[in-house]
């Protein structure tokens, strides 16, 4: 359907008011100039009639790119009618702005290509599109719009750092590590019991059987696999500038990949719910869209967090600002489960790097992201 502008509304309305006064004064002059707005303003609704046959191609290069990479999309317009389309604009909507692009008149088939590059400065989910073609009048009282595509995400991932190497202690020194949990099978052998009905024949003692004349089964202790989960504060009042934020989310990101590159088990925790750690490319998704909220986790509550959604974690990462005491820190490990090997990172731009290690809690400052390998082997010895 055509929609009328403002200023198509403005002169629908001098149009009417020319025409009724014109006759209840009986002045010709002004009923004329009301008339003739009138059949301007019909010439300008019938200049958007008709509908155009285009074919529309929106097309990105990449979908997923790093924070200062280029990217670039293609958008292609073939007319798919016979007859020579006129002249039309075409609306490319970016993130939050828009793009107008001039489309020339087509013949029958032709078409026409338009090369566009889109901001990447920052880590964002930019929806890119609906390609929309304007059709209207060039005194702008109407114009039609036309939808032809559907939106397309382009994933802009935060800024990572390579942990080759320096996150293999952390990571790995919990894997295998005995729990006092008791089982009747596993690798780790604790002790010797009475059978009992419906025990496990494999796992009787002969030995001790044979002196003691009573049947004595083994029994273990459960051996826990490796379960890393990294907790990020995502309350703005624990950071001091956005800068620090986007910091902290790339910490989170590049310990995320390192951890499911070597085939661990992960959780991350940020925002309202888990974030995705089928794959890195889906990890780095999530992260792309992550932004502070008022209301949600921050420095203080990730320990309750750590322990209510991944109380088995073997090893809990929490990454905040630099805005919360080590007072305010410490306050919040305490809710980490006992057992659970507990790094605090906190992203203070431009600081120097600090480590301080106290049983199984570490508390560390990073002032760059390139410090972040260097931590985590500090954090380790």
């Amino acid at each position: 359907m055509p929609r009328i502008s403002p200023v198509g509304w403005g002169a629908v309305a001098g149009a009417l008011a020319g025409l009724l006064l014109g006759r209840w004064l009986g002045w010709a002059e002004l009923a004329g100039a009301g008339a003739a707005l009138g059949a301007m303003l019909v010439v300008c609704l019938l200049m958007t009639v008709g509908r155009e046959r285009y074919v529309v191609d929106l097309h990105l290069a990449d979908r997923r790119v790093r924070v200062g990479e280029r990217a670039v999309g293609r958008l292609t317009v073939r007319n798919a009618s016979r007859h020579r389309s006129l002249p039309a604009r075409i609306e490319l909507p970016v993130g939050a702005g828009a793009a107008e692009l001039a489309l020339p008149s087509l013949a029958g088939g032709e078409e026409h290509d338009d090369v566009f590059a889109i901001p990447t400065s920052r880590r964002a989910v930019v929806v890119v599109g609906p390609v929309r073609s304007v059709r209207g009048d060039p005194l702008g009282l109407a114009r039609r719009r036309l939808r032809w595509t559907e939106p397309v995400e382009l994933f802009v991932h935060p800024r990572l750092v390579s942990l080759a190497g320096s996150s293999a202690g952390l990571l790995r020194d919990l894997e295998g590590q005995s729990t006092r949990d008791l089982s009747d099978s596993d690798l780790s052998f604790h002790a010797l019991r009475d059978y009992v009905a419906g025990d496990d024949r494999r796992y009787i003692h002969w030995r001790t059987t044979a002196r003691r004349g009573v049947l004595m089964v083994k029994q273990f202790e459960d051996t826990r696999r490796t379960q890393t989960v990294v907790a990020l504060s995502t309350d703005p009042r624990d950071y001091a500038d956005a800068d620090e934020f986007e910091a902290a989310v790339s910490v989170v990101a590049s310990l995320g990949v390192q951890t499911l590159r070597e085939e661990r088990d992960l959780a991350v925790l940020a925002g309202p719910g888990r974030l995705r750690v089928e794959t890195p490319p889906r990890l780095l998704d999530d992260c792309a869209a992550l932004d502070v909220a008022l209301g949600t986790a921050g420095a203080g509550d990730l320990g309750r967090r750590v322990a209510r959604e991944a109380p088995e974690a073997s090893v809990a990462i929490l990454v905040t600002g630099s805005v919360p005491s080590v007072a305010q820190l410490r306050a919040g490990v305490r809710h980490v489960p006992v057992g659970t090997r507990t790094l605090v990172l906190t992203c203070a731009l431009d600081a120097e790097v600090q480590v301080r290690t106290q049983g199984s809690l570490t508390l560390a400052t990073l002032g760059a992201l390139d410090d972040l390998p260097r931590v985590l082997r500090r954090s380790v010895g």
